[in-house]
């Protein structure tokens, strides 16, 4: 297939710069993967399409704030996001400007309280950062560090919170799972009083999930790799559904691909622990999820061609379209989708 069969035009203007004031008061654009048919609701009406006996599996990344600017020993300002850990201090990271980033130079950041050595020049012109701190450093980039926010969106984010889902618990992302920014803790209380299974996965998402897809044929294209877990509790609650005739929903693509990371042919998920690159596109064969709860995506990308994967192309083309009529937002910060 070609990368430009997943190709939509986009009005900028529909790429939603900030989240709405209440989380659950976004759109819902729910598509029956089966017949593309299609209603419009909100996210609070959610557990309509919910029964019990179903199991919801969320993402609990949290996202770092990533981002640090400071300046170079010799002068001029600097850039970092950190991608990641490579232990006792080492971080692989994005540098700007990069041209100015070259092994040996020095950084400092928060009035020196953090500073740098630019050790290497990672493949594909990442750097590996050695830094050099009193304390913990997770809780140092607490204090100095800001949210890697996606390219596409340009204005400040007033409170962090918001780029973090309210169920968020594992530190190690460079992106939010932005599926699950629409749940509030009252929503979730609903629809486990349902008798809906709630449960936990961990895919700390890359920076590499905003990355285009370059190759014309996407069979060629290459996924990046990001680290995710599944505990024998999350693997038990879904076999368990699964036996008994429900359903398993995942919200947001990172769950999505964790889940069938770790299930293996026959329909069992496994637990444990390891990188994932798995790229589901148009022909792939799902092998635990039944739905999925998701945002708009960018044209082109991999996040696309996985919904299309499950959806079908034309059917998600088409809601697609049927969004952009009626104005929804899109992106990190826009409108949700249930595709069931």
């Amino acid at each position: 297939m070609k990368k430009s069969d997943f190709y939509y035009e986009l009005p900028e203007e529909l790429i939603a710069q900030t989240p709405l004031e209440k989380r659950d008061a976004s759109r819902l654009l729910h598509l029956d993967k089966e017949t593309g048919a299609m209603e419009h609701r909100h996210f609070y009406e959610l557990p309509q399409y919910l029964r019990a006996g179903d199991c919801l599996v969320l993402n609990d990344t949290r996202v770092l704030p990533a981002r640090l600017l400071g300046c170079r020993k010799t002068g001029g300002s600097v850039e970092l996001v950190l991608l990641r850990d490579l232990g006792n201090g080492r971080w692989e990271c994005l540098s700007r400007p990069g041209r100015k980033t070259k092994p040996g130079t020095e950084l400092s950041f928060g009035n020196g309280e953090l500073t740098a050595t630019v050790a290497d020049v990672a493949e594909g012109g990442n750097r590996i950062i050695q830094f050099h701190y009193e304390g913990i450093f997770l809780e140092v980039l607490e204090r100095l560090g800001k949210m890697p926010l996606p390219p596409y969106i340009k204005e400040e984010l007033k409170d962090a919170e918001r780029y973090q889902t309210v169920y968020s618990r594992e530190l190690g992302s460079a992106a939010a799972p932005t599926a699950g920014l629409h749940f509030t803790p009252e929503l979730l209380k609903q629809i486990e009083e349902m008798g809906v299974k709630v449960c936990f996965v961990t895919l700390h998402v890359g920076l590499g999930t905003f990355r285009p897809v370059k190759e014309e044929e996407i069979e060629n294209h290459e996924m990046h790799q990001e680290f995710c877990v599944v505990s024998q509790e999350t693997a038990d609650i879904v076999n368990n559904v699964k036996k008994n005739g429900g359903r398993v929903i995942a919200v947001g693509t990172t769950s999505c691909r964790t889940l069938e990371s770790f299930t293996e042919e026959d329909g069992t998920l496994r637990a444990g622990s390891r990188w994932t690159d798995i790229f589901i596109y148009p022909g792939y064969r799902f092998k635990c999820i039944d739905g999925l709860i998701t945002n708009f995506h960018l044209p082109e990308s991999t996040l696309v061609m996985l919904v299309s994967a499950l959806a079908g192309r034309e059917n998600i083309l088409h809601a697609y379209d049927t969004a952009v009529k009626m104005r929804y937002r899109f992106f990190s910060f826009g409108d949700a989708m249930m595709i069931m």
